[in-house]
């Protein structure tokens, strides 16, 4: 996840991985749609609607659509980085799933 940092690197960025740096760029070009479909765990696809480096018509609402039974959720003017700016948002609602989630497990193994 790209988000903006409190402290950016000022020049000196050798904590970050060369290796990692390059091989990001192929995978890119990887089409991981059919992974999608084999996903068999609860989902929640979080996106806001204003992101303009991924548009949520060519990724977040192909995501929900691609894996069965996801849960959808649209930030409201959400940015790229919504877990930065509209954290408190993003936050209730991971708590919401996750709660969710763990109620229905238990009711499971009781």
């Amino acid at each position: 996840m790209t988000c903006p940092s409190p402290n950016p690197p000022q020049g000196n960025t050798q904590g970050i991985s060369r290796h990692a740096t390059s091989a990001r760029v192929p995978a890119w070009h990887e089409d991981f749609r059919q992974d999608l479909a084999r996903i068999d765990v609860p989902t929640l696809v979080i996106q806001g609607d204003a992101d303009r480096i991924l548009p949520i018509t060519a990724t977040g609402l192909r995501t929900a659509k691609l894996i069965k039974g996801a849960r959808h959720l649209i930030v409201k003017d959400g940015p790229h980085c919504i877990p930065w700016t509209h954290a408190e948002e993003v936050n209730a609602e991971l708590l919401s799933f996750l709660g969710e989630q763990a109620g229905k497990s238990q009711g499971r193994v009781a």
